[in-house]
Protein backbone atom coordinates (compact mmCIF):
# COMPACT_ATOMS: atom_id res chain seq x y z
CA UNK A 1 0.00 0.00 0.00
CA UNK A 2 2.78 2.56 0.84
CA UNK A 3 4.30 1.97 -2.87
CA UNK A 4 0.73 2.55 -4.14
CA UNK A 5 0.16 5.58 -2.59
CA UNK A 6 4.18 7.09 -3.09
CA UNK A 7 3.08 6.36 -7.39
CA UNK A 8 0.19 7.90 -7.11
CA UNK A 9 1.75 10.97 -5.36
CA UNK A 10 4.76 11.72 -8.03
CA UNK A 11 1.79 10.79 -11.19
CA UNK A 12 -0.16 13.56 -9.37
CA UNK A 13 2.71 15.52 -9.13
CA UNK A 14 3.96 15.52 -12.42
CA UNK A 15 0.67 16.40 -13.76
CA UNK A 16 0.13 19.71 -11.71
CA UNK A 17 -0.07 22.77 -14.08
CA UNK A 18 -1.18 25.37 -10.74
CA UNK A 19 -1.17 25.92 -7.23
CA UNK A 20 -4.63 24.61 -6.60
CA UNK A 21 -3.85 21.62 -8.22
CA UNK A 22 -1.22 21.10 -5.97
CA UNK A 23 -2.89 21.97 -2.72
CA UNK A 24 -5.77 19.12 -3.94
CA UNK A 25 -2.67 16.97 -4.46
CA UNK A 26 -1.16 17.10 -0.99
CA UNK A 27 -4.53 17.52 0.83
CA UNK A 28 -5.35 13.79 -0.81
CA UNK A 29 -1.97 12.72 0.17
CA UNK A 30 -2.31 13.59 3.62
CA UNK A 31 -6.33 11.82 3.84
CA UNK A 32 -4.37 8.82 2.09
CA UNK A 33 -1.85 8.90 4.96
CA UNK A 34 -4.20 8.93 7.54
CA UNK A 35 -6.46 6.20 6.32
CA UNK A 36 -3.38 4.23 5.93
CA UNK A 37 -1.75 5.12 9.65
CA UNK A 38 -5.62 4.38 11.74
CA UNK A 39 -6.05 1.13 9.85
CA UNK A 40 -2.50 -0.17 11.22
CA UNK A 41 -2.93 1.64 14.62
CA UNK A 42 -6.45 0.77 15.80
CA UNK A 43 -7.62 -2.30 16.20
CA UNK A 44 -10.87 -3.72 15.69
CA UNK A 45 -12.32 -2.90 19.11
CA UNK A 46 -11.05 0.44 18.81
CA UNK A 47 -8.92 0.12 21.81
CA UNK A 48 -5.61 0.85 20.74
CA UNK A 49 -2.83 -0.13 18.20
CA UNK A 50 -3.26 -4.28 16.89
CA UNK A 51 0.60 -4.56 17.84
CA UNK A 52 -0.17 -3.90 21.68
CA UNK A 53 0.04 -6.82 23.94
CA UNK A 54 -3.47 -7.12 26.16
CA UNK A 55 -2.32 -8.26 30.09
CA UNK A 56 -5.44 -9.42 32.16
CA UNK A 57 -6.10 -7.65 35.15
CA UNK A 58 -9.17 -8.23 37.39
CA UNK A 59 -10.86 -5.73 39.63
CA UNK A 60 -13.52 -6.80 42.25
CA UNK A 61 -15.12 -4.20 43.92
CA UNK A 62 -18.12 -3.58 45.82
CA UNK A 63 -20.44 -1.84 43.56
CA UNK A 64 -22.93 -1.01 45.72
CA UNK A 65 -21.19 1.21 47.90
CA UNK A 66 -19.91 4.61 47.61
CA UNK A 67 -16.23 3.90 47.42
CA UNK A 68 -16.66 0.97 45.08
CA UNK A 69 -18.65 3.03 42.80
CA UNK A 70 -16.24 5.66 42.70
CA UNK A 71 -13.18 3.77 42.44
CA UNK A 72 -15.05 1.86 39.04
CA UNK A 73 -15.09 5.41 37.82
CA UNK A 74 -11.85 6.52 38.65
CA UNK A 75 -10.45 3.08 37.00
CA UNK A 76 -12.06 3.74 34.16
CA UNK A 77 -10.91 7.13 33.68
CA UNK A 78 -7.35 6.13 34.84
CA UNK A 79 -7.10 3.88 31.70
CA UNK A 80 -8.27 6.19 29.26
CA UNK A 81 -6.15 8.99 30.90
CA UNK A 82 -2.63 6.72 30.88
CA UNK A 83 -2.98 5.40 27.07
CA UNK A 84 -4.04 8.84 25.95
CA UNK A 85 -1.03 10.00 27.56
CA UNK A 86 1.41 7.01 26.10
CA UNK A 87 0.09 6.04 22.85
CA UNK A 88 3.12 3.96 22.38
CA UNK A 89 3.12 1.66 24.67
CA UNK A 90 3.57 -2.14 23.46
CA UNK A 91 1.44 -3.61 26.23
CA UNK A 92 -1.98 -2.57 27.48
CA UNK A 93 -4.21 -3.35 30.40
CA UNK A 94 -7.29 -5.29 30.21
CA UNK A 95 -10.03 -4.82 33.24
CA UNK A 96 -12.32 -7.10 33.92
CA UNK A 97 -14.40 -6.01 37.04
CA UNK A 98 -16.54 -8.21 39.47
CA UNK A 99 -18.95 -7.27 42.36
CA UNK A 100 -17.69 -8.76 45.70
CA UNK A 101 -21.21 -7.67 47.27
CA UNK A 102 -19.41 -6.44 50.50
CA UNK A 103 -19.18 -10.71 51.06
CA UNK A 104 -15.73 -12.64 51.63
CA UNK A 105 -17.39 -15.60 49.81
CA UNK A 106 -18.37 -13.49 46.59
CA UNK A 107 -15.09 -11.79 46.89
CA UNK A 108 -13.03 -15.11 47.04
CA UNK A 109 -15.36 -16.78 44.27
CA UNK A 110 -14.70 -13.35 41.97
CA UNK A 111 -10.78 -14.20 42.70
CA UNK A 112 -10.91 -17.77 41.32
CA UNK A 113 -13.20 -17.03 38.48
CA UNK A 114 -10.39 -14.37 37.99
CA UNK A 115 -7.68 -16.39 37.68
CA UNK A 116 -9.16 -19.81 36.04
CA UNK A 117 -11.29 -18.26 33.50
CA UNK A 118 -9.45 -15.31 32.74
CA UNK A 119 -6.01 -16.07 33.62
CA UNK A 120 -5.16 -12.04 34.86
CA UNK A 121 -2.01 -11.21 35.61
CA UNK A 122 -3.16 -8.94 39.08
CA UNK A 123 -5.70 -8.20 40.67
CA UNK A 124 -7.00 -4.68 42.31
CA UNK A 125 -8.70 -5.02 45.26
CA UNK A 126 -11.06 -6.24 46.82
CA UNK A 127 -12.29 -3.63 49.00
CA UNK A 128 -12.27 -4.81 52.95
CA UNK A 129 -9.65 -6.47 55.09
CA UNK A 130 -11.64 -9.59 55.52
CA UNK A 131 -11.96 -10.01 51.52
CA UNK A 132 -8.25 -9.32 51.44
CA UNK A 133 -7.22 -11.83 53.58
CA UNK A 134 -7.75 -14.80 51.80
CA UNK A 135 -8.04 -13.24 48.40
CA UNK A 136 -4.06 -12.57 49.14
CA UNK A 137 -3.63 -16.21 49.72
CA UNK A 138 -5.39 -16.59 46.21
CA UNK A 139 -2.60 -14.18 45.14
CA UNK A 140 0.36 -16.20 46.79
CA UNK A 141 -0.78 -19.33 45.33
CA UNK A 142 -1.19 -18.18 41.44
CA UNK A 143 1.93 -15.69 42.61
CA UNK A 144 0.06 -12.53 41.07
CA UNK A 145 0.15 -9.58 43.03
CA UNK A 146 -3.24 -8.70 44.36
CA UNK A 147 -2.95 -4.65 44.81
CA UNK A 148 -5.68 -2.97 46.85
CA UNK A 149 -6.10 0.66 47.56
CA UNK A 150 -8.56 0.73 50.16
CA UNK A 151 -7.82 -2.14 52.61
CA UNK A 152 -6.57 0.19 55.70
CA UNK A 153 -6.59 -2.22 58.45
CA UNK A 154 -2.60 -2.73 60.21
CA UNK A 155 -3.55 -6.24 61.09
CA UNK A 156 -3.12 -7.27 57.27
CA UNK A 157 0.43 -6.56 57.02
CA UNK A 158 2.05 -6.70 53.55
CA UNK A 159 5.31 -7.69 54.69
CA UNK A 160 3.63 -11.20 56.22
CA UNK A 161 2.14 -11.48 52.18
CA UNK A 162 4.12 -11.43 49.64
CA UNK A 163 2.09 -10.76 46.77
CA UNK A 164 0.02 -8.25 48.76
CA UNK A 165 0.50 -4.77 48.11
CA UNK A 166 -1.13 -2.02 49.68
CA UNK A 167 -1.38 1.23 47.61
CA UNK A 168 -3.21 2.87 50.22
CA UNK A 169 -1.65 4.08 54.07
CA UNK A 170 -2.18 1.87 56.78
CA UNK A 171 -4.55 3.02 60.00
CA UNK A 172 -1.86 3.46 62.03
CA UNK A 173 -0.11 6.06 60.10
CA UNK A 174 -2.96 8.82 61.25
CA UNK A 175 -2.49 8.18 65.40
CA UNK A 176 -0.11 10.61 65.97
CA UNK A 177 -1.87 13.13 63.99
CA UNK A 178 -4.66 12.19 66.31
CA UNK A 179 -2.80 12.03 69.43
CA UNK A 180 -1.54 15.81 68.83
CA UNK A 181 -5.44 17.01 68.84
CA UNK A 182 -5.89 15.01 72.36
CA UNK A 183 -2.46 16.34 73.05
CA UNK A 184 -2.78 20.24 71.98
CA UNK A 185 -6.19 20.31 74.59
CA UNK A 186 -4.85 18.17 77.75
CA UNK A 187 -7.73 15.81 77.27
CA UNK A 188 -6.39 12.86 79.82
CA UNK A 189 -9.33 10.55 78.98
CA UNK A 190 -10.59 9.25 75.87
CA UNK A 191 -13.74 6.90 74.73
CA UNK A 192 -13.17 4.95 71.40
CA UNK A 193 -16.06 4.25 69.27
CA UNK A 194 -15.78 1.54 66.99
CA UNK A 195 -17.52 -0.92 64.93
CA UNK A 196 -16.75 -4.75 65.32
CA UNK A 197 -15.27 -5.65 62.00
CA UNK A 198 -11.60 -6.72 60.65
CA UNK A 199 -11.48 -3.14 60.31
CA UNK A 200 -12.46 -1.90 63.70
CA UNK A 201 -11.24 -4.21 65.79
CA UNK A 202 -7.56 -3.92 64.12
CA UNK A 203 -6.84 -0.26 65.05
CA UNK A 204 -7.55 -0.54 68.45
CA UNK A 205 -4.23 -2.10 70.03
CA UNK A 206 -2.58 0.88 68.21
CA UNK A 207 -4.72 3.26 69.29
CA UNK A 208 -4.33 2.46 72.89
CA UNK A 209 -0.51 2.30 72.33
CA UNK A 210 -0.50 6.00 70.88
CA UNK A 211 -2.76 7.90 73.62
CA UNK A 212 -0.74 5.49 76.41
CA UNK A 213 2.84 7.87 75.02
CA UNK A 214 0.94 10.95 75.59
CA UNK A 215 -0.47 9.45 79.14
CA UNK A 216 -3.79 9.73 77.87
CA UNK A 217 -5.98 7.06 79.09
CA UNK A 218 -8.78 4.86 77.01
CA UNK A 219 -11.32 5.15 79.35
CA UNK A 220 -13.73 2.72 77.54
CA UNK A 221 -14.11 0.87 74.02
CA UNK A 222 -17.56 0.99 72.70
CA UNK A 223 -17.40 -1.93 70.08
CA UNK A 224 -20.71 -1.64 67.96
CA UNK A 225 -21.85 -4.25 65.55
CA UNK A 226 -22.79 -3.59 62.13
CA UNK A 227 -25.93 -5.26 62.43
CA UNK A 228 -27.06 -3.68 65.31
CA UNK A 229 -30.46 -1.81 65.45
CA UNK A 230 -30.85 1.76 65.52
CA UNK A 231 -32.41 1.30 69.00
CA UNK A 232 -29.34 -0.59 70.30
CA UNK A 233 -26.76 1.87 68.85
CA UNK A 234 -28.94 4.55 70.76
CA UNK A 235 -29.05 2.54 74.21
CA UNK A 236 -25.19 2.30 73.94
CA UNK A 237 -24.73 6.28 73.03
CA UNK A 238 -27.08 6.69 76.56
CA UNK A 239 -24.89 4.77 78.38
CA UNK A 240 -21.52 7.30 77.02
CA UNK A 241 -23.80 9.78 78.02
CA UNK A 242 -23.69 9.20 81.68
CA UNK A 243 -19.87 8.53 82.05
CA UNK A 244 -17.83 11.70 82.63
CA UNK A 245 -15.94 11.37 79.60
CA UNK A 246 -16.86 13.86 77.43
CA UNK A 247 -13.82 13.20 74.33
CA UNK A 248 -14.87 10.38 71.39
CA UNK A 249 -12.70 8.98 69.32
CA UNK A 250 -15.07 7.29 65.99
CA UNK A 251 -13.15 4.75 63.76
CA UNK A 252 -16.10 3.58 61.24
CA UNK A 253 -16.54 2.78 57.59
CA UNK A 254 -18.93 5.62 56.00
CA UNK A 255 -21.91 3.90 56.14
CA UNK A 256 -22.02 2.93 59.83
CA UNK A 257 -20.59 5.77 60.96
CA UNK A 258 -22.79 8.34 59.18
CA UNK A 259 -25.74 6.05 60.78
CA UNK A 260 -23.97 6.75 64.64
CA UNK A 261 -23.87 10.72 64.58
CA UNK A 262 -27.42 11.21 63.60
CA UNK A 263 -28.44 8.91 66.56
CA UNK A 264 -25.72 11.12 68.49
CA UNK A 265 -27.60 14.00 67.99
CA UNK A 266 -30.78 12.82 68.32
CA UNK A 267 -29.23 11.40 72.01
CA UNK A 268 -28.33 14.78 72.55
CA UNK A 269 -24.65 14.54 72.44
CA UNK A 270 -23.77 16.94 69.76
CA UNK A 271 -23.59 19.84 72.04
CA UNK A 272 -21.52 21.67 74.50
CA UNK A 273 -18.90 20.05 76.43
CA UNK A 274 -18.66 17.27 73.78
CA UNK A 275 -15.69 16.75 71.72
CA UNK A 276 -15.73 14.00 68.69
CA UNK A 277 -12.56 13.00 66.64
CA UNK A 278 -12.82 11.01 63.34
CA UNK A 279 -10.64 8.62 62.11
CA UNK A 280 -9.72 8.79 58.16
CA UNK A 281 -11.53 6.29 57.04
CA UNK A 282 -14.79 8.04 58.33
CA UNK A 283 -13.34 10.98 57.48
CA UNK A 284 -11.81 10.75 53.49
CA UNK A 285 -15.10 10.49 52.21
CA UNK A 286 -17.34 13.49 54.05
CA UNK A 287 -18.16 15.26 50.26
CA UNK A 288 -20.23 12.35 49.64
CA UNK A 289 -22.67 12.26 52.82
CA UNK A 290 -25.98 13.37 52.47
CA UNK A 291 -27.34 16.65 54.63
CA UNK A 292 -28.41 15.11 57.02
CA UNK A 293 -25.49 13.21 58.25
CA UNK A 294 -23.27 16.36 58.22
CA UNK A 295 -25.88 18.88 59.71
CA UNK A 296 -25.51 16.00 62.54
CA UNK A 297 -21.69 16.01 62.17
CA UNK A 298 -21.59 19.86 63.36
CA UNK A 299 -18.62 20.74 65.41
CA UNK A 300 -16.78 16.99 64.35
CA UNK A 301 -12.76 17.46 64.40
CA UNK A 302 -11.67 14.85 61.69
CA UNK A 303 -8.07 13.84 60.13
CA UNK A 304 -7.07 12.52 56.90
CA UNK A 305 -4.65 12.28 53.99
CA UNK A 306 -3.15 15.30 52.83
CA UNK A 307 -3.22 15.78 49.02
CA UNK A 308 -0.85 18.18 47.07
CA UNK A 309 -2.63 20.51 44.31
CA UNK A 310 -1.60 20.06 41.26
CA UNK A 311 -2.69 20.99 37.69
CA UNK A 312 -3.20 17.00 37.28
CA UNK A 313 -5.54 17.01 39.97
CA UNK A 314 -7.51 20.13 38.64
CA UNK A 315 -7.94 18.70 35.62
CA UNK A 316 -9.10 15.66 37.04
CA UNK A 317 -11.67 17.25 39.26
CA UNK A 318 -12.91 19.51 36.28
CA UNK A 319 -13.60 16.29 34.35
CA UNK A 320 -15.20 14.03 36.95
CA UNK A 321 -17.43 17.06 37.73
CA UNK A 322 -18.58 16.81 34.60
CA UNK A 323 -19.58 13.68 34.48
CA UNK A 324 -20.34 13.25 38.02
CA UNK A 325 -23.01 15.81 39.50
CA UNK A 326 -23.90 14.35 42.70
CA UNK A 327 -20.88 13.20 44.23
CA UNK A 328 -17.54 14.26 44.79
CA UNK A 329 -13.72 12.73 44.68
CA UNK A 330 -12.33 10.34 47.64
CA UNK A 331 -8.77 9.83 48.38
CA UNK A 332 -10.11 6.02 47.84
CA UNK A 333 -10.78 7.36 44.29
CA UNK A 334 -7.48 8.98 43.81
CA UNK A 335 -5.58 6.08 44.86
CA UNK A 336 -7.52 3.85 42.40
CA UNK A 337 -6.70 6.27 39.71
CA UNK A 338 -2.49 6.23 40.75
CA UNK A 339 -2.77 2.61 41.52
CA UNK A 340 -3.81 1.80 37.52
CA UNK A 341 -1.20 4.18 37.03
CA UNK A 342 1.64 2.49 38.33
CA UNK A 343 0.15 -0.84 37.19
CA UNK A 344 0.58 -0.19 33.53
CA UNK A 345 3.95 1.53 33.73
CA UNK A 346 5.14 -1.36 35.96
CA UNK A 347 3.30 -3.99 33.14
CA UNK A 348 5.03 -2.27 30.11
CA UNK A 349 8.72 -2.31 31.99
CA UNK A 350 7.98 -5.74 32.39
CA UNK A 351 7.54 -6.15 28.33
CA UNK A 352 10.65 -4.09 28.00
CA UNK A 353 13.10 -6.22 29.98
CA UNK A 354 12.01 -9.91 28.86
CA UNK A 355 9.11 -11.77 26.64
CA UNK A 356 6.09 -11.01 28.36
CA UNK A 357 3.90 -14.13 29.39
CA UNK A 358 -0.14 -13.75 29.78
CA UNK A 359 -0.85 -17.26 30.40
CA UNK A 360 -0.79 -18.95 33.65
CA UNK A 361 0.59 -22.37 33.72
CA UNK A 362 -1.94 -24.88 34.76
CA UNK A 363 -1.50 -27.35 37.12
CA UNK A 364 -2.76 -30.63 36.06
CA UNK A 365 -6.66 -31.34 36.62
CA UNK A 366 -7.17 -34.54 36.22
CA UNK A 367 -4.61 -35.64 38.44
CA UNK A 368 -5.86 -32.95 41.35
CA UNK A 369 -7.15 -33.81 44.76
CA UNK A 370 -7.16 -30.29 45.83
CA UNK A 371 -10.33 -29.41 44.87
CA UNK A 372 -11.23 -25.90 42.71
CA UNK A 373 -8.55 -24.36 44.16
CA UNK A 374 -5.59 -26.85 42.38
CA UNK A 375 -6.95 -25.74 39.45
CA UNK A 376 -5.34 -22.59 39.78
CA UNK A 377 -2.89 -21.61 37.51
CA UNK A 378 0.55 -19.91 38.85
CA UNK A 379 1.88 -16.91 36.55
CA UNK A 380 5.51 -16.84 34.71
CA UNK A 381 6.12 -13.43 35.30
CA UNK A 382 3.75 -12.54 38.23
CA UNK A 383 7.16 -12.56 40.88
CA UNK A 384 8.88 -10.34 38.14
CA UNK A 385 5.80 -7.76 37.81
CA UNK A 386 6.01 -7.83 41.42
CA UNK A 387 9.26 -6.63 42.15
CA UNK A 388 8.76 -4.10 38.85
CA UNK A 389 5.56 -3.07 40.90
CA UNK A 390 7.40 -2.34 44.09
CA UNK A 391 9.91 0.07 42.35
CA UNK A 392 7.58 2.40 40.64
CA UNK A 393 7.80 5.94 41.85
CA UNK A 394 6.30 8.96 39.75
CA UNK A 395 3.76 12.07 41.30
CA UNK A 396 0.48 10.96 40.79
CA UNK A 397 -3.19 12.85 41.60
CA UNK A 398 -2.28 11.70 45.00
CA UNK A 399 0.72 13.28 45.94
CA UNK A 400 4.59 11.48 45.21
CA UNK A 401 3.45 7.43 44.53
CA UNK A 402 6.10 5.31 45.95
CA UNK A 403 6.23 2.05 47.90
CA UNK A 404 8.39 1.28 50.42
CA UNK A 405 7.64 -2.86 52.80
CA UNK A 406 4.71 -2.94 50.12
CA UNK A 407 2.77 -0.19 50.80
CA UNK A 408 2.04 3.31 50.69
CA UNK A 409 4.30 5.90 52.79
CA UNK A 410 2.66 8.94 54.66
CA UNK A 411 3.45 12.51 54.14
CA UNK A 412 1.29 14.52 55.76
CA UNK A 413 -2.18 15.06 57.46
CA UNK A 414 -4.96 17.87 57.07
CA UNK A 415 -6.82 18.04 60.20
CA UNK A 416 -10.23 19.91 59.60
CA UNK A 417 -13.32 21.03 61.57
CA UNK A 418 -17.00 20.49 59.97
CA UNK A 419 -18.19 23.25 60.65
CA UNK A 420 -21.90 24.72 58.13
CA UNK A 421 -21.73 21.88 56.15
CA UNK A 422 -18.48 22.05 54.56
CA UNK A 423 -14.99 21.12 56.19
CA UNK A 424 -12.41 23.48 56.62
CA UNK A 425 -8.92 23.15 57.45
CA UNK A 426 -7.73 24.13 60.44
CA UNK A 427 -4.09 22.68 60.38
CA UNK A 428 -1.47 20.17 59.28
CA UNK A 429 0.87 17.22 60.79
CA UNK A 430 3.94 15.53 59.10
CA UNK A 431 5.92 13.33 60.31
CA UNK A 432 9.12 15.23 60.88
CA UNK A 433 7.19 18.36 61.79
CA UNK A 434 4.42 17.18 64.49
CA UNK A 435 3.80 21.12 64.82
CA UNK A 436 -0.17 20.90 65.52
CA UNK A 437 0.17 20.96 69.71
CA UNK A 438 2.76 23.56 69.41
CA UNK A 439 0.69 25.52 67.05
CA UNK A 440 -2.70 25.11 69.28
CA UNK A 441 -0.98 26.32 72.42
CA UNK A 442 0.56 29.52 70.58
CA UNK A 443 -3.16 30.38 69.00
CA UNK A 444 -4.68 29.97 72.10
CA UNK A 445 -1.88 31.81 74.59
CA UNK A 446 -1.83 35.07 71.75
CA UNK A 447 -5.71 35.17 72.01
CA UNK A 448 -6.22 34.33 68.05
CA UNK A 449 -9.88 34.82 66.90
CA UNK A 450 -11.62 31.53 65.35
CA UNK A 451 -11.04 32.64 62.08
CA UNK A 452 -7.10 34.04 62.59
CA UNK A 453 -4.09 31.94 61.14
CA UNK A 454 -0.72 31.00 63.22
CA UNK A 455 1.99 30.50 60.84
CA UNK A 456 5.57 28.74 61.87
CA UNK A 457 8.54 30.44 60.91
CA UNK A 458 8.67 28.72 57.26
CA UNK A 459 5.11 29.79 56.84
CA UNK A 460 4.36 25.74 56.00
CA UNK A 461 1.60 25.27 58.81
CA UNK A 462 -1.27 27.09 59.98
CA UNK A 463 -4.24 26.38 62.88
CA UNK A 464 -7.56 27.59 63.32
CA UNK A 465 -9.50 27.63 66.51
CA UNK A 466 -12.39 24.66 65.65
CA UNK A 467 -15.79 25.09 66.31
CA UNK A 468 -16.50 22.74 68.71
CA UNK A 469 -20.50 20.81 69.00
CA UNK A 470 -22.62 23.62 70.66
CA UNK A 471 -21.33 26.58 68.01
CA UNK A 472 -18.69 27.35 70.44
CA UNK A 473 -15.11 28.45 70.07
CA UNK A 474 -14.13 27.53 73.87
CA UNK A 475 -12.34 23.82 73.87
CA UNK A 476 -14.21 20.94 75.76
CA UNK A 477 -12.81 20.20 78.76
CA UNK A 478 -12.86 16.57 78.28
CA UNK A 479 -15.52 15.40 81.17
CA UNK A 480 -18.38 16.49 82.99
CA UNK A 481 -20.60 15.46 85.59
CA UNK A 482 -23.32 13.29 84.26
CA UNK A 483 -26.67 15.15 84.47
CA UNK A 484 -28.75 12.70 87.05
CA UNK A 485 -30.48 15.37 88.52
CA UNK A 486 -28.43 15.07 91.54
CA UNK A 487 -25.73 17.54 93.24
CA UNK A 488 -22.78 17.53 95.41
CA UNK A 489 -24.23 17.90 99.19
CA UNK A 490 -21.17 20.23 100.75
CA UNK A 491 -21.75 20.19 105.13
CA UNK A 492 -20.78 23.56 106.15
CA UNK A 493 -20.29 24.07 109.84
CA UNK A 494 -23.18 26.81 111.27
CA UNK A 495 -21.40 29.44 113.00
CA UNK A 496 -22.31 30.75 116.07
CA UNK A 497 -22.15 34.24 117.48
CA UNK A 498 -19.11 33.86 119.08
CA UNK A 499 -16.94 32.21 116.07
CA UNK A 500 -15.09 34.04 113.39
CA UNK A 501 -17.84 34.87 110.73
CA UNK A 502 -14.99 36.29 108.84
CA UNK A 503 -14.20 32.61 107.81
CA UNK A 504 -18.18 31.20 107.25
CA UNK A 505 -20.93 33.32 107.95
CA UNK A 506 -24.55 31.88 107.26
CA UNK A 507 -27.31 33.91 106.43
CA UNK A 508 -31.17 32.44 107.36
CA UNK A 509 -34.39 33.60 106.07
CA UNK A 510 -36.63 35.13 108.44
CA UNK A 511 -39.36 32.95 110.23
CA UNK A 512 -37.69 30.01 107.90
CA UNK A 513 -34.72 27.27 108.81
CA UNK A 514 -33.57 27.52 105.06
CA UNK A 515 -30.01 29.41 104.51
CA UNK A 516 -30.09 32.45 102.48
CA UNK A 517 -26.31 33.10 101.49
CA UNK A 518 -22.76 32.00 102.64
CA UNK A 519 -19.84 34.19 102.69
CA UNK A 520 -16.58 34.37 104.39
CA UNK A 521 -12.55 33.84 103.23
CA UNK A 522 -12.77 29.69 103.50
CA UNK A 523 -16.04 30.12 101.65
CA UNK A 524 -14.77 32.07 99.19
CA UNK A 525 -11.28 29.73 98.47
CA UNK A 526 -13.46 26.60 97.99
CA UNK A 527 -15.86 28.43 95.66
CA UNK A 528 -12.73 29.19 93.57
CA UNK A 529 -11.86 26.07 93.78
CA UNK A 530 -14.62 24.45 92.05
CA UNK A 531 -14.64 27.22 89.67
CA UNK A 532 -10.96 26.18 88.38
CA UNK A 533 -11.91 22.63 88.50
CA UNK A 534 -12.21 20.97 84.59
CA UNK A 535 -16.01 20.43 84.92
CA UNK A 536 -19.16 21.51 85.49
CA UNK A 537 -19.87 20.64 89.36
CA UNK A 538 -23.42 20.85 90.84
CA UNK A 539 -22.66 21.70 94.34
CA UNK A 540 -25.36 22.41 97.41
CA UNK A 541 -24.37 24.07 100.64
CA UNK A 542 -25.87 22.17 103.61
CA UNK A 543 -25.85 24.23 106.90
CA UNK A 544 -24.71 21.69 109.64
CA UNK A 545 -26.96 22.10 112.81
CA UNK A 546 -26.84 20.36 116.64
CA UNK A 547 -30.44 20.27 117.36
CA UNK A 548 -33.13 22.05 115.92
CA UNK A 549 -31.61 25.86 116.43
CA UNK A 550 -29.62 27.24 114.01
CA UNK A 551 -27.44 28.84 116.06
CA UNK A 552 -26.44 25.69 117.84
CA UNK A 553 -23.74 24.82 115.33
CA UNK A 554 -22.35 21.08 116.00
CA UNK A 555 -19.14 20.29 116.65
CA UNK A 556 -16.26 18.60 113.09
CA UNK A 557 -16.57 15.18 114.50
CA UNK A 558 -20.21 14.94 114.53
CA UNK A 559 -20.62 16.73 111.02
CA UNK A 560 -18.25 13.91 109.79
CA UNK A 561 -19.74 11.60 111.62
CA UNK A 562 -23.16 12.71 110.16
CA UNK A 563 -21.29 12.69 106.63
CA UNK A 564 -20.34 9.07 107.33
CA UNK A 565 -23.58 7.70 108.42
CA UNK A 566 -24.41 9.78 104.93
CA UNK A 567 -27.57 11.34 106.76
CA UNK A 568 -29.70 13.80 104.97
Amino acid sequence: MRSHIKHRFFFFGASMANNNQYVLVIMLFLDLCLIYGLSSAVGEDGTGTSSQKMVNVGVILDLDSPVGKTAQRCISMAVLDFYARNPNYRTKLNLTVKDSRNDVVSAASAAVELLRNEEVQAILGPQTSNEAKFVASLGEKAQIPIISFSVTSPSLTPTLNRFFIRTALDDSCQLKAITSIVQAYGWHEVVVIYEDTEYGNGLVPYIIDALQQIDTRVSYRSVISPSSSPLKILKELNKLRAMQTRVFLVHMTPSFGSQLFVLAKDAGMMSEEYAWIITDGLSSVLDPMEGKVIDSMEGVVGVRPYVPMSTALDDFKMRWKQKQTHSKISIFGLWAYDTVWALAKAVELVELQANYSSALKKNDIGKSTGGILSQIGVSKTGPRLLQTLLSTKFEGLSGRIRLIDQQFQPAAFEIFNVIRRRERVIGYWTPNKESFHDLVQSSMLTNYSSNSIAMDDHGEFFVRKPVWPGNTSTPPKGWAIPITGKKLRIGVPAITANSFDEFMKVEWFPNTNEPKSFSGFSYDVFVAALERMPLALPHKFIPFTNGSSREGAGTYDDLLHQIKLNAS
